[in-house]
C-alpha cells in the first residue's frame, strides 16, 4: 500500500485535471438531496483551497453556515454568510475574521479531503485538523464530499483518523 505521503502528491496532481466546477456543482446537488445536511440546520463547510470542490452554492440554502479557522493546532468554528469579510490564512486560506462559536452549535461538517476511500477514511493534508476537531465532538455527522477520481478502495489508516459518517461522490 502506498504512503500518505506518496497519495497527497498523487492526489494533487489528480485533482488538477478534473473539471472541478462542473464536478462540485454535481456535489452540491447530491448532498442537497442527502438527508444529513436535509435534517441539519447549522453545517460547517469549507472554502475552496486550489483545485478543491467548491460547495458555496450551498450558501444560498436557508440554513446557518460556518467555516473553520486554524487557531494554533486546533479549528475554530466561525459564521459565515456570502460576503461576510475573510482573510487569508498562514496556509494560504480564506478564513472568517468574526468571533468563533462553540462547536456544539453544529449539526454537520462537511469536511475536505485529497482523497477518500470506501470505509470513510479521508486523506487531508497532514495537519491533523480534522482529525482532532472530529475526536473532541464526536456527536458531530460528517460528510466527505469527492469526486470519483479521488476514490479508492483503502488509504494507510493511523490511530488518530477519524472514519465518516458518509461519503458522496460523483
Amino acid at each position: 500500500m502506498e504512503d500518505k505521503n506518496y497519495l497527497r502528491i498523487k492526489a494533487k496532481n489528480l485533482r488538477k485535471n478534473l473539471q472541478m466546477s462542473i464536478i462540485s456543482d454535481k456535489l452540491v446537488l447530491l448532498i442537497q438531496q442527502n438527508l444529513l445536511y436535509k435534517n441539519s440546520q447549522n453545517v460547517m463547510l469549507f472554502y475552496p483551497f486550489g483545485h478543491e470542490v467548491d460547495l458555496r452554492n450551498l450558501l444560498k440554502d436557508d440554513k446557518n453556515f460556518y467555516l473553520p479557522r486554524v487557531n494554533g493546532k486546533n479549528l475554530e468554528v466561525c459564521p459565515y454568510s456570502l460576503g461576510d469579510e475573510l482573510k487569508i490564512s498562514d496556509y494560504g486560506i480564506k478564513e472568517p475574521v468574526c468571533e468563533s462559536v462553540s462547536p456544539e452549535c453544529l449539526d454537520l461538517v462537511i469536511v475536505p479531503a485529497l482523497m477518500c476511500d470506501e470505509h470513510g477514511y479521508r486523506l487531508g493534508y497532514g495537519g491533523g485538523y480534522y482529525d482532532r476537531f472530529l475526536s473532541s465532538n464526536k456527536s458531530l455527522k460528517t460528510i466527505i464530499p469527492i469526486p470519483k477520481e479521488l476514490l479508492i478502495d483503502k488509504l494507510p489508516v493511523d490511530e488518530h483518523d477519524v472514519k465518516s459518517d458518509c461519503v458522496i461522490s460523483i
